[in-house]
């Protein structure tokens, strides 16, 4: 099954005002400039970033009790997920695409973790704001460390 979405944009991009990051997709100003000349094999790197980033989040929010309920349940609610890759960030998806309309998780076979908010708007603004400070944290230390040591 190939990505029904070709990039990781979602139309809200801040790095036209200068940020090294982006607060819509979280991928660096460099890969949004160069990203319909990458390869498939550049691009998909950039996917495994970002969706790594996105697991490691959601672990430490939720715990998916019922993949295959969770699967049926997008699937019912059309919810986009690609499947091919870890149900933590189809929950991702999950919270960001309809965080205001879900009221409750276990219908999908989810459960926060004592500590999380059960406030899905919440929720979601945690999670983007982490994955927005985490994302940074990459590119400081990978982007503008080699910067530092060109100078």
């Amino acid at each position: 099954m190939e990505r029904k979405v070709k990039t990781p944009c979602i139309g809200v991009c801040s790095t036209v005002f200068g940020d090294e990051v982006c607060r819509g997709c979280k991928r660096f100003q460099h890969e949004v400039i160069k990203w319909n000349s990458y390869t498939d094999i550049e691009k998909e790197q950039v996917w495994n970033r970002l969706e790594s980033l996105k697991i490691l989040i959601m672990k430490s929010k939720i715990v998916i009790k019922d993949s295959l309920l969770l699967k049926t349940k997008l699937d019912l609610l059309k919810i986009s997920y690609y499947e091919k890759i870890d149900p933590y960030c189809w929950v991702f998806d999950l919270i960001k695409q309809a965080s205001q309309s879900i009221l409750n998780l276990s219908e999908f076979g989810i459960e926060p973790l004592s500590g999380s908010t059960d406030n899905l708007v919440d929720l979601k603004q945690a999670i983007e704001e982490e994955l927005f400070t985490l994302s940074e944290a990459h590119y400081q230390r990978y982007f503008k460390l080699e910067d530092h040591y060109r100078e």
